[in-house]
């Protein structure tokens, strides 16, 4: 007598990445690290590309092809194995099934998917969007929701809520959409003000930006109209915030099962061939950081602390990286915190969990495992 005994199948996982923000490329390098992380053994994986007009394309699993090269950027375009199909995933909780459609022929089933890992930067993605998605259809998915995803990403409302955390933050100005789009000499008035109480350098950023995309350092007034239109063509929301005088130091928190854990501290050192950690410094010349930081044990401390604190007032699951300013005070004011932290072979959130005892393969692991034991919807 014969008897079935066919073993359960391996959960998927869905690696999510690309998009439509000006941080697709750095997405599309982070997956290919977590794709080459993915215990294949435990995992089946499904990796789904997001090109920059926003068609979920099916793409070929190949890491390898993933890498910034000779200061080259990858984009899912050239990883897609067809130019018009596209991926869809369900909106109906009761089904998890992923289907391909191509034009002109039938759609095919690729199986269900147990949990998505969203390696997406910036908006349309790490900002609460693809988050939403995932709720209506009832697949569990790493890191933060819907909430805290877009808290984190937009600076001023993140800033606002570590406030009333009683979280120090450095002083800053928000210049909205419409108050440059009817008046631009009265926004302008308003950072020159902000200028003439906390002194320049000034620096100007996207308000829901990352990686240091679309971020100027302005020295003076002659230099704040381009900066404003550098920063406007990331998000039509800028932020304006002060030079903090101090050290850059980062933290990393990652979810165990007793509650969040925060990692040793890393130091951002000056860059010298940038005036500030920029994207070119972060991603294309390498500059790395110093882990662990040494700031020694009281400091340490302190700013682990404070990390988990604003992991906590964000409301945030599965990960975050927090990065302050240790002031020549001593004192500690966080700059913001990052949901979807990139996970590229330089980055410092991995960095900080391999200096801490959680290997990168260990790192990609517990966040899958976080991810299917947490369920959608209200938690």
């Amino acid at each position: 007598m014969s008897e079935n005994t066919q073993s359960p199948r391996k959960p998927r996982v869905a690696v999510v990445f690309g998009g439509r923000s000006s941080e697709h490329a750095i997405s599309v390098v982070t997956a290919g690290a977590v794709l080459r992380a993915i215990d294949r053994t435990k995992y089946d994986v499904l990796p789904i590309g997001i090109t920059t007009d926003g068609r979920w394309a099916l793409t070929a699993d190949a890491p390898e092809r993933m890498a910034i090269a000779e200061r080259s950027l990858p984009n899912v375009a050239d990883l897609a194995e067809s130019e018009h199909g596209g991926v869809v995933l369900s909106v109906d909780p009761a089904n998890r099934e992923v289907v391909y459609t191509e034009p002109g022929s039938v759609p095919k089933a690729l199986g269900e998917v147990d949990v998505v890992f969203p390696m997406l930067h910036g908006p349309y993605g790490e900002d609460g969007t693809l988050q939403g998605l995932l709720e209506l259809s009832g697949v569990p998915y790493v890191g933060a929701g819907v909430l805290a995803s877009a808290v984190g990403q937009d600076k001023e409302y993140m800033k606002r809520v570590f406030t009333s955390f009683g979280l120090p933050v450095g002083p800053y100005e928000v210049i909205r959409p419409r108050e440059w789009e009817q008046n631009a000499a009265a926004a302008r008035k308003k950072i020159v003000e902000f200028a003439a109480e906390h002194g320049w350098p000034l620096f100007v950023k996207p308000a829901r930006g990352g990686s240091s995309m679309g971020i100027t350092k302005v020295d003076d007034l002659s230099g704040l109209d381009e900066a404003i239109e550098e920063a406007r063509r990331h998000d039509p929301k800028i932020l304006v915030e002060s030079l903090l005088r101090g050290r850059e130091i980062e933290c990393g928190v990652l979810e165990f099962e007793d509650g969040p854990r925060a990692s040793v501290p890393a130091e951002i050192p000056p860059v010298t061939d940038h005036d500030f950690y920029d994207f070119e410094a972060k991603y294309i010349d390498s500059a790395s950081g110093i882990v662990p930081a040494p700031i020694g044990d009281e400091a340490t401390a302190e700013i682990q602390r404070l990390a988990v604190a604003a992991y906590e007032a964000v409301s945030c699951e599965g990960l975050v990286r927090a990065d302050f300013f240790l002031t020549e005070d001593g004192e500690f004011v966080i700059n913001e915190i990052n949901t979807m932290p990139g996970f590229t072979p330089i980055s410092m959130y991995p960095r900080m969990w391999q200096e801490s005892g959680v290997s990168y393969p260990e790192l990609v692991d517990r966040l899958i495992q976080a991810a299917l034991t947490r369920s959608t919807g209200l938690r």
